[in-house]
């Protein structure tokens, strides 16, 4: 089993369309969430975030 690294943003949106591929779009939002957090650029945060279209799925406490 390959072992994955999630350390840049890239990391999480590739993993994002993974999930969306395969039919996981809860998920996939999640991921695209957590990359445009990790995200510095306000353009890339908003395109992150419309290629996975929907509300915040997060609980924040």
């Amino acid at each position: 089993m390959p072992l994955f690294s999630f350390n840049r943003p890239s990391d999480f949106v590739d993993a994002a369309r993974e999930m969306a591929d395969t039919g996981r779009p809860t998920l996939a939002r999640l991921l695209a969430e957590e990359a445009a957090d990790r995200t510095t650029d306000p353009q890339e945060k908003a395109r992150i975030l419309a290629e996975f279209p929907g509300h915040s799925l997060r609980q924040e406490g």
